[in-house]
Order: structure tokens, then sequence, then C-alpha cells
């Protein structure tokens, strides 16, 4: 563990960047053996605009890392943070609670924040517009949801007190686990199910992209299931049945583009319809 966490601490860019690809190259490829949905789409242009923001992530994120990082120092410098606020701890233990509580703040806090407050949830839209989720539509946020997003996780690395090299396992653990459960693949019922009691898997998270009302707003988790379950947010139906998109956007052609998709957050609210 402690090998692990010295590698993080100065996890050079182009590793990460490494699994951010190899996470989607992996993930694409079994897709095509084992997908979910069978639905035909022309895969790679469906990729285009998703891609177009992963990037814009990239570039939102790398200038704001630093902030990171002076905040982790200082945080362990002044023992400021839960983690270290607690008793002293097995250093596996200590780390297991640091990406827990960074995804509590960082993933699931902003997430839920996202979808109740409706500015927020108009800037979030992007990501729920997808008519064909599979792995890239994991790093499908606007510019603007990218700075939200950063904006929590920096809260949460000041409020848990985490050092560096758990901030680059949970943003590493962040990323692979996004890609698989937007990831369009089926795995064997049970398994899933197993899964899911631990951490967020492809069945759970779709559900949360179903184009209504109440499914949209449940399974905000993204590495963690514990916080839908402890919160109360957590719900299933047959996947089989979902349908991907929002029901006040439905223009498939509106939601691939990728200047649509840029000006998607100052439309005018629209009221969402709740299923029956």
């Amino acid at each position: 563990m402690e090998q692990l966490i010295t590698y993080f601490e100065t996890i050079p860019s182009w590793h990460r960047s490494l699994i951010l690809v190899g996470g989607i190259t992996f993930f694409w490829i079994l897709e095509g053996i084992m997908p979910l949905f069978s639905v035909p789409y022309k895969k790679w242009r469906h990729s285009i605009p998703n891609f177009f923001f992963t990037l814009t992530t990239i570039i939102v994120n790398f200038p704001l890392a630093f902030l990171l990082l002076k905040t982790s120092d200082w945080a362990i410098q002044n023992q400021f943070g839960i983690i270290n606020w607690l008793p002293e701890m097995p250093l596996w233990l200590y780390v297991l609670l640091g990406v827990l509580f960074l995804d509590l703040i960082g993933a699931y806090a902003a997430h839920w924040v996202e979808h109740k407050v409706k500015p927020l949830w108009m800037v979030h839209l992007v990501h729920h517009s997808d008519h064909n989720v599979d792995t890239t539509t994991a790093n499908r946020h606007h510019p603007l949801e990218s700075l939200i997003r950063y904006t929590f996780t920096l809260i949460g690395v000041f409020l848990v007190g985490a050092p560096i090299g758990i901030i680059m396992l949970y943003q590493s653990l962040s990323v692979v686990l996004s890609q698989f459960n937007h990831a369009n693949i089926r795995l064997p019922k049970k398994v899933d199910t197993a899964i899911s009691w631990v951490i967020v898997s492809p069945d759970m998270h779709k559900v949360h992209h179903h184009y209504q009302l109440p499914y949209t707003d449940s399974n905000y988790g993204n590495i963690f299931a514990i916080w839908d379950r402890l919160f109360g947010t957590y719900m299933t139906m047959d996947v089989d049945k979902i349908v991907y998109g929002v029901d006040t956007f439905p223009d498939e052609k509106e939601n691939s583009s990728i200047k649509g998709l840029l000006k998607q957050p100052f439309h005018k609210y629209r009221r969402p319809t709740t299923e029956s």
C-alpha cells in the first residue's frame, strides 16, 4: 500500500493519460463482445462530441491542478481534515477512508446538487442528453460542469485533508470506474447485482440515464454504491426497459452536435415529466 501511494504521489502525466485512454479502449472493445444494447449506431460518429468534451475537461482541470496540491499540502501541514482528526489507523484504512470521503463530496454530493439546482441541471444536461450511453459518455461534461466538479473536488480535498497520493489515486479510480459503469456492457445479472453492493455497476448506473423521473434522480454514485443506499437514492428497474436521453430535450440531432451541446446550458429550463 505504501508503494502504491508513493507511486500516485508522483504519477507522471503520461501515466494518467494512459489510464484514461487505456480504460476507454478496453471498455470500447468489451462493448463489442458483450453489449448491453445491440441497437446499431455509428459509434465513431457518436464518440466525436464525447471525445471533444473529454478534451475540454482535461483543458479545464490541468491548469487548476496546482490548487489541489496546495490545498492538500496545507491540510497535511496543519493536520486539518476528517481523516487527520481520526485516531491513528493502518495505512490501508487511511487510504480507503480518504477515497471514500473524496467520492462522497467530489462525486456523489456534486452530482446530487447538479440535479437539484435548476441552473446546474441545465449544465449537467449535456451529460444526460446522450441517446446512446457507452464508455465515451463517462467524460461528456460541458466545460462549465468541469468547473463545478472541480470545485466540489477541491472542497473535498480541504474537508477530507487528503494527501496528494490519495487524491491522485481517487481521480484515477474515478476515471476508470466511470468508464466502466457507463460502458454498454452486459454482465451476468447476479454478478452485476453483487458488484453493486460495493461499487457502482453498469446496470445500476444505466438506471440513472433513463429519460424520465424518478429514475433520472437516482443512483448518483460514481465509485462506491454505499452512498445511494445510505441516502435513499438507490433505485432499480429492468435495464431492457431503459430509454436513454432526457424527456425535455428529445432532439437527438441537436444532442449530437458539439455546437448545440455547448449552447445547451443556456436554454430556458423545461420542467421534466414523471414516469407513472
